[in-house]
């Protein structure tokens, strides 16, 4: 068997590197990765080495009077903005936020990572258990720390399981094939919040950093951030398999399983945690008024009944940019149960302790300059 995992909005799974201003040059409307070795094999041979040398150390980005040469000629890969007003706002930013997270990569190219998949699936089997038992958290005893069996690992244990007898051991998912590198762009991204208009009623902002938020008719003047991302339609297919041994029957009895975790049973899970968190994105997106981005989620919505049509597919959420309803198997926060174990955490308690909707921050992907997709959304269809 295998899959098939097609972009639907602009998607980022990270290699945990990234491209900081004095590894690239913008020009043309694309950002040009220098080839540094190249540059220092070049340079070696005359006097200009110092030179260059002292202003990698120095400068927050390269001056392209003195160096811009480079761009044209020595560029390692050459990555196109989304839109061209992305570099506008490029050559506006501060340099700490010119820091460019990267899709991974292996020596043939970009690929999806089996592990990204199998996470991704995994969230979706955890919202489930945990939606068809009890929230966790609730059997502890009144007073019991969130540190002790109350904890998230405990938690997630006792509803997939411990590592030797955990459900996900039922699927193996690979690494998918490289793609072209002309799949990736460059995405401009900026940080949607929510302010107080009295009971119920929340205004769109745009966060500022290092604090602080703009009103929605000064969006321009919010922190850009820009993101290496596979632009929707590209697809990755890569291997599937179903270990079908483990639904014998006597391991099922040593695994403590109460029946076999199926291909559909996954797709399943996932696609009921997707309606889950597309329910709460859309919420969000009214109280913001983000018109093009609730039409975008509407229109995900509808790819979710054609998954549960289809039977062989389903709609996941996974890598950069999605927060945190996409990486907690339990996305509705007005649980009030659960908000009592978040207050627990420090972080969480003190955004709680505010009476805002939490979270209430989104990263919204700008296409076309206008504020219209959440990143991170796919469609798998799995093939015999």
């Amino acid at each position: 068997m295998k899959y098939r995992c097609t972009v639907l909005t602009p998607l980022l799974i990270g290699d945990g590197q990234g491209l900081c201003p004095i590894d690239y040059m913008v020009w043309k409307d694309q950002v040009n990765v220098l080839d540094q070795r190249r540059i220092f094999r070049l340079l070696a041979k005359g006097p200009r080495l110092d030179g260059y040398l002292a202003q990698l150390k120095k400068a927050e980005k390269l001056d392209f009077a003195s160096w811009g040469g480079f761009a044209q000629n020595f560029a390692g890969r050459r990555v196109p903005f989304e839109h061209p007003s992305s570099a506008t706002y490029w050559e506006r930013a501060r340099s700490e936020n010119l820091h460019i997270p990267t899709f991974v990569s292996g020596p043939q190219g970009p690929y999806l990572p089996g592990s990204a998949v199998k996470g991704a699936l995994r969230g979706g089997m955890l919202f489930t258990r945990w939606k068809e038992g009890r929230l966790p958290g609730q059997e502890r005893l009144p007073g019991e720390s969130m540190s002790r069996s109350g904890s998230p690992v405990n938690a997630e244990e006792r509803a997939l399981g411990a590592p030797g007898e955990n459900l996900m051991r039922a699927l193996s998912v690979g690494d998918s094939g490289p793609v072209s590198t002309a799949a990736l762009r460059i995405y401009l991204l900026r940080v949607a919040t929510l302010t107080s208009r009295g009971p119920g009623r929340y205004e769109l902002g745009w966060k500022q950093a290092p604090r602080g938020s703009v009103d929605a008719r000064r969006v321009e003047e919010s922190t850009p951030q820009f993101a290496e991302m596979a632009a929707p339609g590209t697809e990755f297919e890569g291997p599937w398999r179903e270990n079908s041994h483990l639904s014998r029957k006597e391991i099922l009895r040593a695994l403590d399983w109460a029946e076999p975790v199926t291909t559909a049973t996954l797709l399943e899970s996932a696609n009921r945690y997707a309606a889950e968190v597309l329910r709460l994105h859309r919420r969000y997106a009214a109280w913001a008024g983000l018109t093009l981005v609730d039409r975008t989620l509407a229109q995900l919505e509808a790819r979710l009944e054609e998954a549960r049509a289809a039977a062989s597919a389903c709609l996941l959420v996974m890598g950069w940019g999605g927060g945190l309803l996409s990486k907690t198997g339990w996305p509705d926060t007005e649980q009030e149960d659960y908000r009592r174990l978040l207050r627990e955490s420090p972080v969480y308690g003190r955004v709680l302790a505010s009476g805002m909707p939490f979270p209430k921050t989104r990263r919204v992907v700008f296409l076309n300059n206008q504020p219209a997709v959440l990143p991170g959304w796919v469609w798998l269809e799995v093939m015999g």
